[in-house]
C-alpha cells in the first residue's frame, strides 16, 4: 500500500474511532474584542494600535523592557463550576526574549487566588496570529467569585493581544 492509501486508513478509522463520542458544548461566558482600553486593568506598557488587529477592529499592543504580567480584565459576574474555565485569546509577537504567555488566576472566597499560565506554550520571538488558550479544572462547588486575565512576559519584548473569551467546556472524562 502507498503512502496515500496508509493516510486514508489512519483517516478513516480516526473517523470511525469518534463517531460514536458525543461533541464538546463550549460555551461562551465572555467575550471582550479588545477594539478599546475600557475595562483594562493595567495601562502602563499598554496601548491600542489600530494598524494590526486579528479582527482589523484594533488589538492591545504591550512593550516590555523586563519580565513583567499585565493585568488586563477582571470578571466578577460568572457563576461556573463543575467545569472547565478557558482563557483563549490571539496573540502576536515581536522580538520577544523570553515568553509571552497567558495567565489566569481564580479568586474562591474563603481559599484565596490559584493561577493557571501558559508557559509551557508561550510566544517567543517573533510570530504572526496565533491563538493560545489555558484551562482551570473546577470542580463541584468550585466557583471562582473574581477571575482575573492576565498576560504574561519574561523577558522583554512587543505582545499584541485580541479577542479575548472566557469560556466554559465540560470537565473531560
Amino acid at each position: 500500500m502507498n503512502r496515500i492509501g496508509v493516510l486514508l486508513c489512519g483517516l478513516l478509522a480516526a473517523v470511525t474511532l469518534n463517531c460514536g463520542k458525543e461533541a464538546v458544548e463550549v460555551v461562551e461566558l465572555k467575550k471582550f474584542p479588545l477594539d478599546d482600553l475600557q475595562g483594562i486593568v493595567t495601562r502602563s506598557s499598554v496601548v491600542m494600535d489600530r494598524d494590526i488587529s486579528s479582527d482589523g477592529r484594533g488589538s492591545l499592543r504591550i512593550t516590555v523592557t523586563h519580565p513583567t504580567v499585565i493585568r488586563l480584565l477582571e470578571v466578577t459576574d460568572i457563576d461556573v463550576e463543575n467545569a472547565r474555565l478557558i482563557y483563549r485569546a490571539s496573540l502576536r509577537t515581536e522580538n520577544v526574549e523570553g515568553k509571552a504567555y497567558l495567565d489566569m488566576r481564580c479568586h474562591f472566597p474563603g481559599r484565596g487566588e490559584f493561577f493557571s499560565k501558559g508557559i509551557e506554550t508561550g510566544l517567543t520571538g517573533t510570530t504572526d496570529w496565533v491563538t493560545e488558550e489555558i484551562s482551570f479544572l473546577l470542580k463541584e462547588g468550585d466557583n471562582p467569585d473574581r477571575v482575573r486575565l492576565n498576560l504574561g512576559i519574561d523577558g522583554q519584548g512587543t505582545v499584541w493581544i485580541d479577542d479575548i473569551r472566557l469560556l466554559k467546556a465540560p470537565l473531560e472524562q
